[in-house]
């Protein structure tokens, strides 16, 4: 626990409190906040010494065996050798009291244009949940999100024994693939995933150091090694390049590969000067190329200084934003993570921290924040555009979550969990 919070260590008494809430005083299965005036939220301790609910504990556990294998650890857990942890129910009482006052309310967006642009014709203010599916066993800590086309197919890669999980729009599973490993057609740690215009999915693996391609249908087509030290973000452009970041090596590649016959045909380094790239995404409009880095710098906050760079399609450097530029715009203080662009060639970028979505704009013309999503999301990891409709990949909860700028959200929710 001193780990944990030894790097909050700039945060005020209300601050350290929150942070106790959110990573001792809620269970990492559901997210509910343990209670022990609710039988099912009571915290219990694993033989492991992992703690979960009681509720998350049943469900996991076979109904005869009565045993189950701890999310975290792997191991190998009886039902009736699990024990009520009463530090964090005395702990929770302790800081009953002392709850912190809910964050004040986002400023309401405001862009120069009108607003934000999905697609043509479409321009919102703020987005809703429409939908959300998924969630723990389903999905098992995703990292990377992509959609196959304007079909809706949604590829996801996360920690399960197979690692990319295929869903259609409305929630269903539809098959997954890649299984555990480092065998040819095997995923070690999957970490970024890309569908190319033709329907080819592109994973990054940083546990086997290579980018591996498939077909939506998960037979394995190539696998580009001996040339990344950690391969991270990946995006692929409108001819089908695969663009990589590599964390280790700060820099961009990219890939051109003979899908029909599996070959890979050329491999350069067209940037080579990035600190801690990450997360990649590629302007169909433009072709442009936005990387996120993270820089080693902090911030007043004490949190790394992200920054955002842009290229052109001849790899050109355009404009560059970073978190300390953009906090000296607005009363947000973004922490950059993920990022995207829409139709019209805007930025949107993720803050894993916060839970939220905002629109940077056009960077050429100056940033301007715009929050588009702040409600339901926990940790984003992933985003891509679809139609009128945004795709956000929570990995807080393990869940896709659909945002769109309809207001009536009841009919369609209600729709696709009748259809899930």
């Amino acid at each position: 626990m001193a780990k944990s919070l030894a790097r909050h260590g700039s945060l005020g008494p209300e601050g350290i409190l929150r942070e106790i809430q959110i990573n001792l005083l809620e269970c990492k299965v559901c997210f509910e906040t343990f209670s022990t005036q609710q039988r099912g939220r009571r915290p219990q301790n694993l033989s492991c010494g992992h703690v979960l609910c009681l509720e998350c504990i049943t469900a996991l556990s076979h109904p005869l065996l009565r045993k189950l294998e701890c999310p975290f650890c792997r191991q190998l857990c009886s039902v009736d050798s699990t024990s009520h942890c009463q530090v964090l129910s005395d702990l929770q009482e302790l800081l009953l009291s002392r709850v912190p006052p809910p964050p004040p309310p986002l400023p309401p967006p405001h862009r120069a244009n009108g607003g934000f642009t999905l697609a043509t014709g479409l321009t919102c203010t703020t987005l809703h949940l429409h939908a959300a599916f998924g969630g723990w066993g389903t999905l098992i800590n995703p990292t990377g999100m992509a959609v196959l086309g304007s079909s809706g197919t949604i590829m996801v890669v996360h920690d399960g024994e197979k690692r990319v999980v295929v869903f259609n729009l409305q929630g269903r599973k539809l098959h997954s693939f890649g299984r555990k490993g480092k065998a040819s057609g095997e995923i070690c740690y999957p970490v970024d995933v890309a569908v190319t215009p033709s329907g080819y999915v592109v994973v990054t693996d940083a546990g086997d150091k290579a980018v591996k391609v498939f077909t939506s249908r998960g037979n394995h087509v190539l696998t580009v090694k001996d040339s990344f030290q950690l391969p991270w973000g990946v995006d692929t452009d409108s001819c089908g390049q695969i663009l990589v970041s590599d964390v280790q090596a700060g820099t961009l590649s990219q890939v051109k590969v003979d899908y029909n016959h599996g070959v890979l045909l050329e491999h350069q380094t067209p940037i080579s000067d990035l600190q801690c790239p990450k997360a990649v995404a590629c302007c169909r409009l433009t072709g442009n190329t936005a990387v996120m880095e993270h820089l080693t710098e902090v911030t007043t906050e004490r949190q790394r200084c992200r920054r955002l760079r842009v290229f052109s399609k001849d790899f050109h450097l355009l404009y560059q934003t970073d978190s300390f530029s953009l906090s000296l715009l607005s009363t947000l203080r973004l922490n950059m993570s993920g990022l995207v662009f829409d139709r019209d060639g805007d930025v949107i970028v993720t803050d894993c921290n916060q839970g939220m979505i905002c629109s940077l704009g056009k960077l050429q013309n100056g940033p301007v924040v715009t929050p588009l999503v702040a409600d339901h999301l926990i940790r984003p990891v992933g985003l891509v555009l679809l139609n009128n409709t945004l795709i956000a990949l929570d990995s807080g909860d393990h869940t896709v979550k659909i945002y769109s700028a309809a207001s009536d959200t009841e009919p369609l929710m209600k729709q696709m969990h009748e259809q899930t």
